[in-house]
């Protein structure tokens, strides 16, 4: 007789087959192509109780079976101030998943809350620091986050049209305030339209984002509010029409940048010109 699978089981499953193209692959291709992860690395999971987090740390559990580099894991979960149906629902999916987590809290919700000027930038540089914090104190020497391929591209945009600068997000980096810790980005490759796909046909339910800066925007007119990365979305989606490439086109751009045409560019925090190199050709 048949063994029937457990949900946990027929999630996996369908990360195996359904979606081996599309998200395992591209996964293990940032986890190699990148250097990621090391023998003996001890890697703290962060689980924001979104999709992409959730699907993070099911790909890491996986990996973790079948890779020859031995590493440990520590599935992390920050409660920033929570109400109680968003924190069960992250207990929830993490027991479904099958995923181990070890949960602490904080206060970054009403502190970020509390200022005006720039409450997501306040919110996200006080995430990053706590969850290094914890991690470092429970002897991990990594945090893997959930930043994707689509997040990638969004961040160069928004570099280049509200920052006036040509500047990418990293799929690993060194903390600056955390010595000996890194970070990294597991799901470089994977491009959100896969994540989704990949939660709809599990019929899987997990947290949007539980701050009211965003329940803000998503009862705005347009739906995006004061969001330029959610205007960013939208022009991408737009731009895909003419050109369903385009994602593509720019990922590859950052990876292929020709010092030699800009007439400046930062390096070490220092803004060096073309001039200086100009008459010794």
């Amino acid at each position: 007789m048949k063994r029937e699978l457990e949900p946990y089981q027929l999630i996996e499953r369908s990360i195996n087959k359904k979606y081996r193209k599309s998200i395992w692959n591209p996964f293990i291709e940032a986890v190699q192509r990148y250097e990621l992860i090391n023998e003996g690395d001890k890697i703290a999971v962060c689980i924001s109780g979104g999709k992409d987090s959730m699907l993070l740390a099911k790909l890491m559990q996986m990996l973790q079976r079948i890779s020859k580099v031995p590493f440990e894991l520590v599935f992390l979960v920050m409660d920033p101030g929570y109400n109680e149906a968003n924190r069960r629902m992250i207990e929830s999916n993490a027991e479904l998943l099958h995923i181990p987590i070890t949960v602490f809290e904080s206060d970054i919700f009403a502190v970020a809350e509390s200022v005006s000027k720039s409450p997501c930038y306040l919110c996200a540089r006080m995430r990053r620091g706590h969850l290094y914090n914890k991690a470092k104190e429970m002897g991990c020497n990594k945090i893997a986050l959930g930043h994707h391929f689509s997040d990638v591209i969004e961040t160069t945009l928004l570099g280049m049209f509200y920052g006036s600068q040509l500047q990418a997000m990293m799929p690993k980096l060194h903390s600056q305030n955390f010595e000996g810790m890194e970070l990294i980005r597991p799901l470089y490759c994977v491009n959100e339209e896969d994540i989704i796909a990949w939660r709809r046909y599990n019929d899987l339910q997990f947290l949007q984002c539980a701050c009211r800066f965003t329940e803000n925007n998503a009862a705005s007119e347009n739906g995006i509010g004061d969001s330029k990365r959610q205007e960013i979305k939208m022009l991408i989606k737009s731009l895909k029409k003419d050109n369903p490439t385009i994602e593509r086109s720019i990922f590859n751009s950052i990876h292929a940048v020709c010092l030699e045409t800009f007439p400046a560019y930062k390096k070490g925090g220092e803004l060096h010109s073309f001039l200086e190199t100009y008459d010794r050709i």
